[in-house]
């Protein structure tokens, strides 16, 4: 099984206690639907549901993608985890204490990047000790309490503090046998050219530790307390942190996230910390960079609605209107909270306080449309002709975007009244605009993406051959019940049409052999082979009758045992075909009638 000193049984145990609709309800937004649970998928970019998540039978699967598996397979697909990484996580999660031999120096030398990330949360704790409780980093406290921050906010978000020296890493690093090369790669120490000695990356700065979605230490941004350039020097991208990834504080974040269905976006890390401390606790933020598509989509997989809250300087607004626009094409719902001129979100708490925030900023949130034309206005005179007539243009063409005809209504209402021009002559426009962005996107799809895009409308309609469903469903029967299982082996074995098939009943004939009992994600997590235990997962998901008839089961085993039968007249048939001699087409006739009747007949 690959999982290192954990015992066999533990690790059963631990799958046991982790329930997999509760883990992955920390990724995914995942609703009831029936027996099952559904949601956006995590591993590729989709605006309706297919990803689907059975308690029952402790598995998930994508009808998009094809993503299967149990719950130590999610977590090692998701988060790139190894076999050994997801059960240590998992253990944690449930409580379940692993054996004292499986110690963090093998851990740290066994699983890739884990030292990197052992350094990453050593280095958390010791900036997070120096600012709250040494002498060190009373400089940095006095200054984090200068710009505002409370206890509570310096705990919640763990932020630390590290001198004005070039090895306080460096000394703890060695007294604990790091890698200091693996060090350097994880960004957290630099090495000098002349002597190649190694020093702190990070010095005499107040430091916010940047977490991956499990929550743990992957990068620093870091503040100078004084005037030393960068104001924020950030971690640069590693094996272990890729900035267009990452939003910062997103575990901290998911819970409120996932219960109010709607997400708050900042442009930095002391905008959320802000936030939170006045009761926003939504809040998450891009590391210095601009929004991600699949970032977006990350946000999209647990929030319909999303508030964009940046600052209110032109570079800002701008970058409100690219962040929209990504947020749109992932799915959500967008709205803009539009800071007074001049601030950011930590400057107006500090002004107005929370109250005024929740309300006067978030609350009176604009929606993208309104937000937009408020943007579009900027820098027009619209007493000017030639101008106003722009600035009509453009918003038409904004219009001609929205889906719903109420909201198309509403603003060629508003253009109406305010500037007193025809509401017909409006539609008009905005319709013709409308069919010229439908044309320029039909020809642009016809130009580059038709083979790509007939290839998923074929591989969508693609039906599968009778015998391929009946072995699917046939093993789907098999993996909830012993006795269907026995019977299937006395009658045809494991000759299955399918290679895959024969490989999964295999498996499962031996897993039954064992003396285990009917368990689809104890079964899955006993294959080897990768592809065939992504083929058994998206088998086990399949809508089965428990019920069924004794008939039902012999009709699927029936059709398995006479496909090859099938494909024998077929074969015959091709051969008739070719045939030119009258005696042996008139043999060969026959045999296909004979063959057919036998068929029937059965």
């Amino acid at each position: 099984m690959g999982n290192g000193r954990i015992p066999e049984e533990l690790v059963e145990k631990i799958r046991q206690s982790s329930d997999v609709v509760d883990v992955i309800s920390d990724y995914v937004q995942l609703k009831k639907q029936g027996k099952q649970y559904i949601g956006l998928c995590p591993f590729h970019g989709e605006k309706s549901p297919s990803f689907s998540v059975s308690q029952d039978k402790q598995l998930y699967h994508c009808f998009g993608c094809g993503a299967s598996g149990n719950v130590f397979s999610f977590l090692m697909n998701h988060d790139n985890l190894t076999f050994v990484e997801s059960v240590r996580h998992l253990a944690k999660r449930s409580e379940i204490e692993l054996p004292k031999e499986v110690t963090s120096i093998e851990e740290r030398t066994s699983i890739p990047h884990s030292e990197m990330m052992a350094g990453h949360e050593m280095a958390s704790r010791l900036y997070h000790h120096i600012l709250t409780l040494s002498e060190e980093g009373k400089i940095g406290l006095d200054y984090a309490k200068g710009r505002g921050f409370t206890k509570q906010q310096i705990e919640h978000f763990k932020i630390g503090f590290v001198p004005n020296r070039w090895d306080t890493l460096v000394t703890i690093f060695k007294k604990r046998n790091f890698n200091l090369p693996e060090m350097q790669k994880a960004g957290l120490l630099g090495q000098r050219d002349s002597d190649q000695q190694y020093y702190d990356r990070f010095r005499d700065r107040l430091m916010f530790p940047i977490w991956n979605h499990q929550g743990k230490v992957i990068a620093f941004s870091g503040r100078s307390i004084g005037d030393e350039k960068p104001k924020y020097l950030n971690s640069s991208d590693t094996p272990i942190f890729h900035k267009g990834q990452v939003l910062y504080a997103f575990h901290l974040a998911r819970p409120a996230i996932r219960k109010s269905n709607a997400a708050v976006l900042f442009e930095g890390a002391v905008d959320v910390i802000a936030a939170w401390g006045a009761g926003v606790n939504q809040g998450i933020a891009t590391l210095g960079t601009a929004l991600t598509e699949e970032q977006a989509k990350s946000i999209r997989r647990n929030a319909e609605v999303v508030t964009i809250c940046y600052d209110s300087d032109k570079a800002g607004v701008e970058a409100a209107v690219r962040a929209a626009s990504i947020l749109e094409n992932a799915g959500c719902m967008v709205k803009v909270a539009v800071m007074p001129e001049g601030n950011d979100p930590d400057d107006f708490i500090k002004k107005f306080g929370a109250e005024r925030f929740k309300n006067d900023v978030i609350g009176a949130s604009l929606t993208l449309m309104a937000f937009k034309m408020r943007f579009l206005r900027k820098g027009k005179n619209l007493n000017h002709e030639s101008e106003r007539m722009l600035y009509i243009e453009e918003v038409l063409t904004e219009i001609a975007t929205l889906s719903k005809a109420i909201e198309r209504d509403h603003y060629l209402r508003q253009l109406s009244e305010e500037f007193q021009l025809s509401l017909e002559a409006l539609k008009q426009e905005q319709y013709r605009i409308f069919r010229e962005k439908k044309k320029q996107s039909t020809f642009q799809r016809n130009d580059h993406q038709q083979p790509k895009e007939a290839k998923r409308s074929f591989e969508k309609k693609r039906l599968l051959p009778a015998f391929q469903n009946a072995e699917r469903l046939l093993l789907s029967h098999m993996m909830r019940s012993e006795d269907i299982a026995e019977r299937v082996r006395e009658r045809i074995g494991g000759q299955f049409n399918l290679d895959e098939h024969h490989a999964i009943s295999a498996y499962l004939y031996a897993y039954y052999g064992e003396g285990f009992e009917p368990d689809p994600s104890a079964f899955v997590q006993r294959i080897s082979d990768e592809s065939i235990k992504r083929l058994a997962s998206e088998i086990a998901m399949l809508s089965v009758d428990e019920e069924s008839s004794d008939q039902v089961i012999e009709d699927y085993i029936k059709q398995i045992e006479n496909y090859p039968k099938w494909v024998e007249i077929h074969n015959k048939q091709l051969n008739l075909k070719q045939e030119h001699d009258p005696i042996m087409f008139a043999k060969l006739q026959m045999e296909i009638i004979q063959m057919k009747k036998e068929l029937q007949s059965l």
